[in-house]
């Protein structure tokens, strides 16, 4: 080989190395850069998205920093009415009044203790003020504080009385919502606590002790988990109707039992309802026929439609609130299965979730995710944030409401709350009265809409072991219709 041939070999050589070599610092830069974009675009994102979330946490020190600096701002109601304010002893002294007492306890909640309710949700926002820059500035110079931003909240203060006053001495909880909206126009749940902060110091220990275990401190609304009894028949039906052609044909001969396979359930005192339509089913609330209802369905499907309503899943709210069960599979037995359908089983549900999805039924098939803070304002009256009204989803088509409303109106002209067809207009709503232990105590529940043809409130009410919804639970959700659209 020729001198000229080998240093051409050799060149060659040399050049594939440093093209390899360069390929390798490229890709290095590459992925270097790439690293860098996806920091540059966390932080971003964390700056206009999270850092109100880290800083609101309760464990954030931050807070501390900032109640130094700001006075912690108003929760208003609907109407402007003052649900929460600081106050100032004028010596420099704060103190966090609450001058409805207990009737907002829960939705409001406290800031002492720890803070709950709106407290918690808007906490950053109620330490920051967005007033006049000159203004602030000038205040920070003569040493004084600022003024936090107020949260205007959706709750109507006449009607979380009635609603409060309703419940009376029961243990329970009641959810009042717009069904176009998803504004919670009333959250009640009880029992409750004196949330000034005098008060809650004394009794702090004994609330989370909970010796009587009453469960003070737990928002029933939002957290309770409880069976849904009869009011569970919606989802059922709902069911039914998407897996049959044509409901109209639907045909039960109800001899107050229904036994498959050496299973046995009953109805409410072993009533013979006789032979039934699949609406004078739904409304007489007969468990016989709801029974055999379940067997016929197909599971898999029948766990779609509860999941695609939220079930086994966080609801779409900022608030707190624990998630609804719905246990039902392919491996389910035929116990659980007639047990589920008619409302038993192991199926559980908030108040809040239950208002959602009679909601979304009045809604015309569109569930809206509820909220409670309308906007924050600066003290000067500048609005800072509006909340849009967001819908969670389309999960039910206008003609599947159609047939839902009509069997929930008849529930009222014919069926187990006829109370409510003495009012002025007409009502759509399901009772219920779950069972929740051996010896057959029940819960009462109603859910309902009015007007059931314009429709412009829902209630969720549940009376903790009461007995039946048309006796306790209907009365309630009467009131609470009455103080909202008249007689």
């Amino acid at each position: 080989m020729t001198k000229n041939k080998k240093n051409s070999k050799k060149n060659k050589k040399e050049k594939g190395e440093k093209r390899g070599g360069n390929r390798e610092i490229l890709v290095v830069t590459y992925m270097l850069s790439a690293l860098f974009l996806g920091l540059i675009g966390y932080f971003v994102y964390f700056m206009a998205v999270q850092s109100k979330d880290v800083i609101n946490n309760s464990y954030n020190q931050r807070q501390t920093i900032l109640a130094k600096r700001v006075v912690r701002g108003k929760i208003l109601g609907r109407k402007g009415e003052v649900l929460a304010e600081t106050v100032s002893d004028g010596k420099g002294g704060e103190t966090r009044s609450y001058p409805y007492g207990r009737l907002f306890t829960h939705v409001v909640g406290h800031s002492s203790q720890g803070k709950t309710g709106v407290e918690l949700s808007e906490n950053f926002n109620l330490l920051t003020s967005n007033d006049n820059p000159v203004t602030n500035f000038q205040k920070k110079l003569d040493g004084k504080k600022t003024i936090g931003d107020n949260a205007i909240t959706t709750l109507d203060v006449d009607l979380q009385r009635v609603a409060y006053d309703a419940l009376g001495n029961h243990k329970g909880a009641i959810v009042v919502m717009e069904p176009s909206t998803g504004k919670i126009l009333a959250m009640v749940s009880k029992p409750d606590y004196d949330p000034s902060p005098a008060s809650l110091d004394i009794q702090w220990n004994s609330l989370v002790a909970d010796a009587n275990e009453e469960s003070c401190l737990v928002n029933r609304a939002t957290q309770g988990l409880y069976p849904p009894g009869s009011t569970f028949k919606i989802m059922t039906t709902l069911a039914y109707m998407r897996q049959t052609e044509d409901t109209s044909k639907f045909s039960y001969q109800c001899q107050g039992t229904e036994k498959q396979d050496g299973i046995v359930v009953n109805c409410y005192r072993n009533h013979v309802h006789g032979n039934l339509n699949l609406q004078n089913a739904f409304a007489k609330s007969c468990n016989s026929c709801f029974a055999y209802l379940g067997t016929k369905l197909n599971t898999n499907e029948y766990r779609k439609i509860c999941e695609s309503f939220y079930f086994n899943t966080k609801l779409p709210t900022k608030m707190v609130h624990n998630k609804s069960s719905f246990v039902l599979n392919k491996d389910s037995n035929k116990e659980e299965i007639m047990h589920t359908a008619m409302g038993q089983g192991k199926t559980q549900i908030t108040p809040l979730h239950a208002a959602m999805i009679v909601s979304t039924i009045a809604n015309k098939g569109v569930m809206m995710q509820p909220y409670v803070v309308e906007k924050l304002e600066s003290n000067s009256g500048t609005v800072v944030r509006e909340t849009k009204e967001t819908a969670a989803g389309t999960i039910m088509t206008e003609e599947e409401t159609k047939e839902l409303t009509t069997y929930m109106t008849e529930v009222i002209r014919s069926g187990t709350a006829t109370s409510l067809s003495s009012l002025s207009y007409p009502v759509a709503g399901k009772t219920g009265s779950a069972e929740y232990d051996a010896t057959k105590n029940s819960h009462a529940w109603f859910l309902g809409f009015a007007p059931a043809d314009k429709p412009k409130v829902a209630v969720a009410v549940i009376v903790e072991g009461a007995g039946t919804g048309s006796e306790y639970a209907v009365p309630i959700a009467k009131k609470v219709f009455q103080s909202f659209l008249g007689n």
